[in-house]
């Protein structure tokens, strides 16, 4: 081997040296951001609901019975494919898989996998095995909308989930 191509496969080699010590760059995966745990477990929103809205206190035993009359054409919430359930948003008449969340302020809201309160999760004010109460985050959805009193329906048919 002449002296030139000895100093050329030197270069070569002294290069794919050099490349090899450099770091490798990482890639970050995007995280998914951390959630507060809820208070409730995703199971005791599955089911056929009845629902009714107020906007006062002292409408809600009227809108309990409402709700309660609503179980003739009940609102299904059915577990989600990764631990949430499918429901619908404001204004949106497609379902969307919602997660219950945590938060510092301690407590607890139902949405996008996202930190709360976030301005589309509404805020559960109360849950039982037969009743949730719950209002939008938002001040003017929640104008709307009001607040939520979903009952439980005894053995209610299931049907295609309607608009909330």
């Amino acid at each position: 081997m002449t002296s030139q191509a000895r100093l050329a496969a030197a270069l070569v080699a002294g290069l794919a040296l050099a490349g090899c010590a450099s770091a490798p760059q990482q890639t970050v995966a995007p995280q998914r951001p951390t959630l507060m745990p809820a208070a409730y477990p995703v199971d005791r929103l599955v089911g056929t609901w009845g629902i009714a809205s107020f906007r006062e206190e002292r409408d809600r035993r009227r809108t309990e019975a409402m709700a309660r009359l609503h179980c003739r054409t009940p609102y299904v919430i059915t577990r989600g494919p990764t631990d949430g359930v499918m429901m619908h948003m404001a204004d949106d008449a497609q379902l969307y898989e919602l997660t219950l969340k945590g938060a510092s302020d301690g407590k607890t809201y139902l949405g996008y996998g996202v930190p709360s309160p976030h301005e589309q999760d509404r805020e559960i004010i109360s849950l039982t095995d037969n009743e949730i109460v719950m209002r939008f985050v938002a001040p003017d959805v929640h104008a709307r909308y009001g607040t939520f009193v979903y009952l439980r329906c005894p053995s209610a048919p299931a049907t295609a989930a309607r608009r909330s």
